[in-house]
């Protein structure tokens, strides 16, 4: 019942606070202009951050969110800054629901073992499939779609002069840093990624299932995991992992043929943990919609030859100008391309770009610090997610 009500609260929640926004005035909760919602600037323990939310789908299915100060419930306890970014994909429930729980269990496992570590972060994943698991087990008489929803899932911890870096899907965190002798920055990315268009991922699923001819295919001239998704690696898509939620009264398409006795799909991050370095600069996070336009180099280029304030609006612009130029069409007309119609030309797209402080990261992980919570936003909508609202939303929009 818990688990039951944390989702329904975050459905909700979403909405409650995506009414709150829009306003012009303050920065303080970020800024809502037609699709895109932004937060230009903020103060976070370890530096500054920026961090901006284009909204393509007719529910954002992209969640997102920075927390810093305490990361445990203990005090003193250690002090750091989350970074969460929540691809979803079926709908928004999962990640929404990511949004809401992840950094709560990530405090609770961060205080039973007295530290931050990737062992804490593990569990918070883990916590975080099995509330929602619960939740589909609760809804699936009502509203079964809800077993064919799940979400990418990145996760950042900057604390004790360690980033911490946890993916689950194809959302990717890359590093900008200088090299001293140029002066020129490079990037490198910090994060695995788990989609089976790379090879590495479709042998290690091949692996996994030496028995099953199908678990990879093909599928106009895309790789899908059972010819069905891309990502192999997620929070949610409980219809991959519990054969018992692959039936009826299930949509017909996402039901294989045949049943299986193992997951398909993982909820395991893939996690680095990295010593930040003093010519260490900044950390791009993104889901997938801003990679699919920008190489990791060329974010970076951008982050670095631009000024703070605002970068991660001028990235998403960025990777929205390399959208139109693609489709052969001006920025300013796929600006006024309504939600739903507009998923045709670019996917949501979230990017949070975190500075690195070099006083502020050496400081003792134990230090207090000023909190600060911040979720990314969208245009506010009837939450039932899988009965999309469709009724047009006329734009008019600055970005």
């Amino acid at each position: 019942m818990a688990a039951a009500m944390d989702y329904f609260r975050s459905c909700w929640g979403a909405r409650s606070r995506a009414g709150r926004r829009g306003k012009k005035g303050s920065d303080s909760a970020g800024r809502q202009d037609g699709l895109l919602w932004y937060k230009d600037a903020g103060q976070v323990a370890t530096g500054e951050f920026s961090m901006a939310v284009v909204q393509a789908n007719n529910l954002l299915e992209d969640q997102s969110q920075v927390e810093s100060g305490s990361l445990s419930m203990a005090d003193p306890g250690p002090q750091g800054t989350f970074v969460g970014v929540y691809d979803g994909h079926g709908g928004p429930e999962t990640s929404r629901f990511i949004n809401d729980n992840m950094f709560h269990h990530l405090k609770r496992f961060a205080t039973e073992h007295k530290c931050m570590s990737a062992d804490v972060i593990r569990k918070a994943f883990q916590a975080t499939e099995d509330g929602f698991l619960s939740v589909v087990t609760k809804e699936w008489a009502r509203k079964p779609q809800i077993a064919a929803v799940g979400s990418c899932c990145l996760v950042g911890v900057i604390c004790s002069g360690n980033l911490y870096i946890a993916n689950a899907g194809d959302s990717r965190a890359v590093l900008g840093r200088i090299v001293k002798t140029t002066g020129e920055v490079v990037a490198m990315q910090l994060s695995a990624e788990h989609n089976a268009c790379y090879e590495e991922v479709r042998r290690e699923l091949q692996s996994s299932h030496p028995d099953d001819p199908q678990i990879v295919v093909l599928k106009h001239n895309v790789w899908r995991v059972k010819g069905l998704i891309q990502i192999s690696r997620s929070i949610g898509d409980v219809y991959l992992k519990k054969p018992e939620f692959n039936r009826t009264p299930l949509h017909s398409k996402f039901r294989l043929r045949e049943t299986f006795k193992k997951p398909i799909l993982s909820s395991e991050p893939a996690i680095t943990v990295h010593q930040i370095q003093p010519n260490d600069q900044f950390v791009i996070f993104a889901s997938d919609g801003l990679w699919e336009h920008l190489s990791n180099q060329e974010a970076v280029e951008l982050v670095q030859s631009n000024p703070r304030n605002g970068i991660a609006r001028k990235l998403v612009k960025a990777a929205m100008q390399e959208a139109a130029k693609k489709r052969e069409m001006r920025y300013s007309d796929l600006k006024k391309i309504e939600r739903g119609v507009r998923r045709h030309f670019h996917d949501d797209i979230t990017v949070v770009v975190v500075f690195l402080d070099a006083n502020a990261i050496s400081r003792p992980g134990w230090s207090k610090s000023p909190s600060v919570s911040v979720r990314g936003g969208g245009v506010s909508v009837p939450s039932n997610s899988l009965a999309p609202f469709s009724a047009p939303t006329m734009l008019s929009s600055t970005y």
